[in-house]
């Protein structure tokens, strides 16, 4: 309970060259909040420093070397969260408080001698302003990356649309003037991939609203029939790019957790395994283990293909961040991966050694 109260207690500096009046201002007040008193104003910046939660500051006007406004004006720039409020002795005139706020930016006038009352319900008032500044920057942070992220996601959605549209037609513009029945073949066959490659960029779009939303449904996934469906969706691909592929599993209890997540995270990765495969590799395989057991489950894609290089595996997880160009990617695979594997309260992890292959590990909790 003592730890409670102390984590909920307002932090407040007081600045004043009268050690008589910061010493009934920090007795009135220990008891419900931390105060910090100084005479120096050299000491109130490294308090401020120190403290960057302290929430309210408190000045005396009259200082010996400067005024509560000066003191003001500099830690508006320096520390500009903290609710500034100028004590003062005597009456000021109306050319004074309007210095004091233009410069200062004060919240509020305390007049020496004040009461207990008035200075509680100043608190009060400046701690509810505190409160709502803070939440105000902060969205507007999230609101400023929200923007720089909307600003890179139209552009790639834009190039990475009109790619496989310009690919689809030239191939059409290519079929009107050729009657080549072998050349008509590898137009039709251009088409299909530029088709292919804007299929999956939909897909992808699709996947990350979806993340973004948040909706999850826990149920009890077979992991027998996912199973059987993998090697089903991508044996026509692995005999084509002549892949060994094998899944195999080590389930010790069942498996619960959403199911169209799991299939996300699994389908992206080894769709990557495959299509960064070296392409005149010899005994080239795509493995995938499934385990569960303990309450958690892993699951681990390795492949012998191109690998990542070393400077790019802390970025791979990045927004549209590619780590190669030999094969046309949206750069939304992965990040709608380690996305959805944190909302499962999971983590993921890749080792990697460039031209030898690549392994990729996600740990998830066994909902």
């Amino acid at each position: 309970m003592t730890n409670q109260l102390a984590v909920d207690k307002i932090k407040i500096l007081y600045l004043d060259d009268e050690r008589p009046s910061l010493n009934a201002f920090k007795a009135v007040l220990r008891e419900q909040h931390e105060v910090f008193i100084t005479t120096n104003e050299q000491h109130a910046y490294e308090l401020l420093d120190q403290h960057r939660d302290i929430r309210i500051v408190f000045s005396d006007q009259s200082m010996p070397t400067h005024s509560g406004t000066d003191f003001f004006e500099k830690i508006s720039h320096l520390y500009p969260l903290p609710i500034r409020i100028l004590v003062t002795g005597y009456n000021e005139d109306e050319q004074h408080i309007i210095d004091a706020i233009n410069r200062g930016n004060i919240f509020r006038y305390l007049k020496k001698p004040w009461s207990v009352e008035t200075l509680n319900r100043i608190i009060a008032e400046a701690n509810k302003s505190y409160l709502t500044t803070s939440l105000l920057q902060q969205k507007n942070s999230e609101l400023t990356e929200a923007y720089a992220e909307l600003d890179k996601f139209a552009y790639s959605v834009s190039h990475d649309m009109r790619g496989p549209l310009a690919g689809i037609m030239s191939a059409m513009q290519l079929l009107r003037i050729t009657d080549d029945p072998d050349e008509r073949k590898e137009i039709v066959e251009i088409a299909i991939n530029s088709a292919e490659r804007l299929d999956r960029y939909i897909i992808n779009l699709h996947d990350y609203y979806s993340i973004r939303r948040g909706k999850l449904s826990i149920t009890e996934i077979d992991l027998v029939i996912l199973k059987k469906e993998l090697e089903q969706l991508y044996e026509a691909m692995a005999n084509a790019k002549q892949i060994e592929f094998s899944i195999n599993l080590h389930v010790e209890e069942p498996f619960r957790n959403d199911e169209m997540a799991i299939r996300l995270i699994l389908t992206n990765l080894i769709s990557n395994a495959f299509k960064y495969q070296k392409k005149a590799g010899e005994s080239k395989y795509v493995e995938v283990d499934i385990e569960v057991e303990n309450g958690v489950a892993v699951f681990s894609v390795r492949d012998n293909g191109i690998g990542i290089k070393e400077h790019y595996l802390t970025e791979i997880f990045t927004l549209f961040f590619r780590a190669s160009l030999d094969e046309a990617g949206s750069g939304l695979g992965l990040y709608n991966v380690k996305n959805v594997v944190e909302q499962l309260g999971g983590q993921i992890s890749v080792a990697s050694t460039f031209d030898v292959g690549s392994t990729f590990r996600v740990v998830l909790p066994n909902k």
